[in-house]
């Protein structure tokens, strides 16, 4: 028997784990007492790392489609057929003829983040989706225009905050999302220990909502209406006191003038909340001796899910809580991050409506263009039509809105490969699978939740177990490189890893501003060692971080091997003030009124009109991250979560009883499920949880049909976006609700 220290790659928290091993197999999954970071909490789906490294049906040798069936076959024959119609729809169509979906565990994998920018470049098409566009692209979109980057997103710095306000969030159940917050529940409690607040509007009465100290019931859709009226009252009321940002901020004066017409008096019925409610929560905010607005998924897919997102950040500026220790602040990941490199305080900020695409004209954002436009632009013929896609760890059938009209752009494909462990609703449509390592096969250092953690931490998990019988994730993904690049399948994969770091090494050496600057690159390269792959790039980028040894220039700093002596990580310190250090903007300032969003705020007051509907929202459950999370039997056994809430005035309305199932439908499309009917919902607000829908022919998860639920993005429109964005609109979607009898319900909720 044997202990290992892992980092859990199941969502956003980053638990510390610790793994007893015997040989090959995991024993037993516990919280790591001694991480620096979550100190020892853990939730069900770390516990259940076994389940997944050791389900029968996760896949281990690649799969290719022969005469409709997927077969095993040997990773030199799937490397040769990925090479071989990789070409020919290439060299039919060109490269725009490849799309590309990227699901969002792939920023759970270094090796995918790593060498996913490398494969893309590769590929060299403008066909690029991911899960961004139906998660968080809103909250990314207004940071980049307001501070220069992306993921200069501004975290609640809640270990000192003393006033949290929270929309469209449920952080005790996802366990925090752009902002990774192990152990939630703690901290919020040690909030209100130290005589904080917090505060939660949202249509549900969450389990947040049952901790908080206060709780307001609002429309679906309506966030950025009632945080408008929140920055008008500020204004009205003489609250305006940006302090130290005032120099750093430009358009300020012309947000506020915008937002004149979103009184609370004018907000409040839009809302649900009422206009006195909305004065007093603007005053505590305004009063507070540190405040925060913590807005997640509920407000980024809603059609004004970029404005929803900016008016947080507008109301910390306003406030002087931007930057602020128990405000919002800025994280400074050990490696890195593209707020921290080049020019302090300046950059090239964000350049928006680079292209446009090909069928719909739907904006391309960071690279990429919405999802929702994926199954128009596989159908619609003509030059740059998609006749192959590549998927990597998603499952965009059951994650993006419409999957029937996705579903059957798939199966007119030419070729389809996917990189998954799973044989799920969207790789059955596969020509080609190919399967990821497990989490003890691969090494593990979080790129992406470093920046936006609430405490700087750094940490990082070996691979426990060699890679014996197939190629490793990363050798898999270099093959994947050289046959995008042209390179055939017997490429030189060292050579092709070289390349790859060679690039890495030579951006960093040209800035001015690094510790490695203008240095010999031999003596970097010998300084490295035998670190190849990820390992050799995650040292390089540590020790040329911010807290780095700068290969010698800086003794004492971090690099790999101090992480690796350190299984429980190295503590780094709270969240600090970097404004104006932290900003990428062109002219280095704060931009409070960006075009794009002010333009957008016409079309906000147009909707002050609208009349209230019965309207769908999602919900997570803290064993319920991903769809593939439901092949874990520890995972889905209990209480049947796949079910329609409904408040009883709308149940009875209906004419639906509790032991009843409804069929919930609308012009996109009619699912069926049992009925949940709970006061924990407002009235006219119905929900169902995301990412079920299971049980299709041709899958190969047993336990995830058994618990097969139903696809609520059947009922989501692809065309329906928020506009300066291009996220899918999968919150406050109308739908009509009626009971069913039993057979017919059965026939609705089967899967297809």
């Amino acid at each position: 028997m044997e202990t290992v220290y892992r980092i859990c790659p199941f969502c956003e928290a980053t638990c510390g784990l610790e793994v007893e091993v015997e040989g090959r197999q995991i024993k037993q999954v516990r919280g790591n007492d001694e991480d620096v970071f979550s100190r020892g909490y853990v939730c069900p789906k770390g516990v259940a790392l076994g389940e997944l490294v050791h389900d029968p049906d996760r896949l281990r040798m690649p799969l290719l489609k022969r005469g409709g069936k997927h077969v095993e076959v040997s990773w030199k024959e799937a490397f040769g057929v990925l090479a071989e119609r990789l070409a020919a729809v290439r060299a039919a169509g060109g490269q725009d003829a490849v799309g590309v979906y990227l699901g969002n565990p792939t920023v759970h994998s270094t090796t995918m983040t790593l060498y996913g920018p490398p494969l893309l470049k590769a590929l060299g098409t403008q066909q690029v989706y991911s899960a961004s566009s139906v998660d968080q692209l809103p909250k990314q979109l207004v940071s980049a225009l307001m501070f220069g980057t992306g993921l200069s997103v501004a975290i609640p710095d809640i270990d000192y905050c003393q006033y949290l306000m929270i929309l469209g969030a449920n952080p005790l159940e996802s366990n925090g999302s752009m902002m990774t917050v192990p152990d939630v529940k703690r901290r919020l409690k040690a909030l209100q220990a130290r005589g904080g607040k917090i505060v939660v509007l949202d249509p549900r009465r969450t389990k947040t909502a049952d901790l908080a100290d206060a709780y307001h019931p609002i429309r679906p859709g309506t966030d950025a209406h009632f945080l408008a009226a929140v920055v008008n009252v500020l204004v009205e009321e003489g609250r305006v006191q940006p302090g130290r940002l005032a120099e750093h901020v430009v358009g300020l004066d012309e947000a506020l003038a915008a937002l004149a017409p979103f009184t609370p008096e004018r907000v409040a019925a839009r809302c649900g909340i009422p206009a006195e409610t909305i004065r007093v929560l603007a005053r505590e905010l305004g009063v507070a001796e540190s405040a925060a607005v913590y807005g997640r998924i509920g407000t980024c897919t809603q059609r004004f899910g970029t404005l929803a997102n900016w008016l947080p950040d507008l109301i910390h500026i306003v406030t002087g809580n931007l930057d602020r220790p128990g405000g919002a602040l800025f994280a400074q990941p050990a490696h890195g991050a593209g707020n921290a490199k080049g020019e302090a305080g300046r950059g090239r900020g964000l350049k928006m409506g680079r292209r446009k695409s090909r069928v719909s004209g739907a904006p391309e954002i960071f690279g990429e263009f919405p999802v929702g436009a994926l199954a128009e632009e596989i159908e619609t013929a003509g030059p740059g039509q998609i006749r192959a896609l590549l998927t990597i760890c998603g499952n965009p059938v059951l994650s993006t809105p419409n999957g029937a009209r996705l579903e059957r752009a798939l199966e007119s494909l030419d070729f389809m490969v996917s990189v998954d462990v799973y044989l799920n609703e969207t790789t059955r449509h596969a020509d080609l699978i190919l399967p990821d390592v497990s989490p003890m096969e691969r090494c593990h250092y979080d790129l992406a939740f470093s920046q936006l953690a609430v405490r700087n931490v750094a940490r990082y998990s070996p691979a426990h177990w060699p890679v014996t019988d197939r190629p490793g994730d990363r050798d898999m993904m270099l093959r994947m490189i050289a046959i995008a690049g042209g390179m055939g399948v017997d490429a030189d994969l060292p050579m092709v890893d070289d390349l790859i770091f060679g690039q890495l090494m030579q951006r960093e050496l040209t800035l001015g501003t690094s510790p490695v600057a203008g240095r010999d690159p031999e003596e970097l390269l010998a300084a490295l060692g035998t670190r190849r792959g990820c390992e050799r790039m995650l040292d390089f980028m540590l020790r040329t971080g911010p807290y780095g040894d700068g290969f010698g220039s800086r003794p004492g700093g971090l690099s790999l091997a101090a992480l690796e002596a350190a299984p429980e990580g190295i503590d780094l310190g709270p969240l600090q003030p970097r404004i104006p250090e932290v900003l990428r903007t062109v002219d280095g300032k704060i931009d409070a009124a960006p075009a794009v969003v002010l333009e957008d705020l016409a079309r906000l007051e147009a909707d002050l009109e609208a009349q209230p509907e019965l309207v769908l929202v999602g919900r997570r459950h803290l064993r319920s991250n991903n769809s593939w999370m439901h092949n874990l039997p520890g995972l889905v056994r209990g209480k049947v979560r796949c079910s329609l809430q409904i408040h009883p005035a709308d149940a009875a309305r209906a004419g639906i009883g509790p032991e009843d199932w409804a069929e919930v439908a609308n012009g996109t499309g009619c699912v069926a499920a049992p009925v949940e009917i709970t006061e924990g919902i407002m009235e006219g607000v119905v929900s169902l949880p995301h990412g079920w829908g299971h049980g299709q022919a041709g899958m190969g998860m047993r336990v995830a049909s058994q618990y097969a639920g139903v696809n609520s993005n059947l009922l989501t429109d692809e065309d329906d976006r928020d506009i300066p964005s291009g996220t899918a609109v999968l919150n406050g979607i109308p739908v009509r609700v009626r009971a069913v009898a039993a057979l017919q319900a059965e026939a609705l909720a089967a899967p297809g």
